[in-house]
């Protein structure tokens, strides 16, 4: 009886560790190719670390199923490294997908180039990360990273359901000052982390924090049962959450980052469906948000 109840409770030890998944799956591509006479090994071992770091830590309370995992990749690119110091200046691209429910389809919940993803990386380093006191540049990056893309997935299912991840990365950026990196200063640059998190978090840019359940739980998630509904839901959201956000806050890059990365997607919602009015009235606003993307915008009216 004893050896049957050992078994049982360890059954459900890890039962109750499955339940318990993490929350990111990530991949990680480390381009090197600019640098010339290094032995490989180190990059490798870095995306091994980077990899194993993110993936193996349990970064909330919440219980994630291993389904349920938020897809996600880190491209990085080494502008240069130096070999005395393990110092590595990068640009990094990261990028959180989403399933669309009851389709195949996926749709990318945050994608943004880090201008600034400087660190320090001996080859064999153990990477640790403790978030009241933040010593280490590279864990602090990812961490932000993932408490950020956490906190927006968060977003996307229930309205503000990510305050809390959210507020733990903007401690973390509080925390990571005296790194002495760039990328963390308040106002030194209206695109780095702190302007990044800050806008999030910031009262009026609540709009756009509800925009991230109106356009995917509301619009996109509802499209595979009603396409037309799905397009509605979607033309609200822009025209009163994306609208009200810019408003609110002229100056933030948030509503032009979101766009530039929707662009195919808004395209496709609305190419060749839809009424002409409805069409014209998203053209308009999103001309008005990124005309940078002007050429994008133009098929919106076809």
């Amino acid at each position: 009886m004893t050896i049957i109840r050992t078994i049982l409770t360890f059954t459900f030890i890890l039962a109750v560790l499955g339940l318990r998944a993490q929350e990111l799956q990530v991949k990680v591509n480390i381009n090197h190719s600019q640098i010339t006479g290094t032995d490989i090994s180190v990059f490798e071992n870095l995306q091994q670390s980077v990899e194993q770091f993110i993936n193996e830590r349990q970064w909330t309370p919440l219980q994630f199923q291993k389904h349920e995992r938020i897809q996600c990749s880190i491209n990085i690119t080494v502008n240069a490294y130096i070999r005395e110091t393990n110092l590595f200046e990068c640009t990094a691209l990261i990028q959180a997908n989403r399933p669309v429910y009851n389709s195949a389809y996926t749709t990318t919940l945050y994608n943004n180039k880090d201008d600034n993803f400087q660190f320090t990386f001996a080859q064999f380093d153990q990477l640790n990360f403790r978030e009241e006191v933040v010593d280490q540049q590279l864990t602090a990056l990812l961490a932000y990273y993932a408490y950020l893309i956490i906190g927006l997935d968060l977003d996307s299912f229930s309205p503000l359901a990510g305050t809390d991840i959210l507020q733990r990365c903007m401690y973390l950026v509080n925390n990571a000052q005296e790194l002495g990196f760039p990328g963390w200063k308040p106002f030194d640059d209206n695109r780095n982390r702190f302007a990044i998190i800050n806008d999030y978090l910031d009262e009026s840019m609540r709009p756009f924090r509800q925009l991230q359940y109106d356009y995917y739980r509301k619009g996109l998630d509802e499209m595979a049962n009603n396409a037309e509904r799905g397009r509605t839901e979607i033309s609200e959201a822009l025209e009163n959450d994306l609208k009200q956000a810019h408003e609110n806050k002229p100056l933030s890059l948030l509503p032009q980052i979101w766009t530039d990365f929707k662009r195919d997607e808004l395209v496709n919602i609305y190419k060749g469906k839809g009424t002409q009015k409805e069409k014209e009235r998203v053209y308009d606003l999103l001309m008005s948000l990124n005309a940078s993307q002007s050429t994008a915008w133009e098929n919106i009216q076809r």
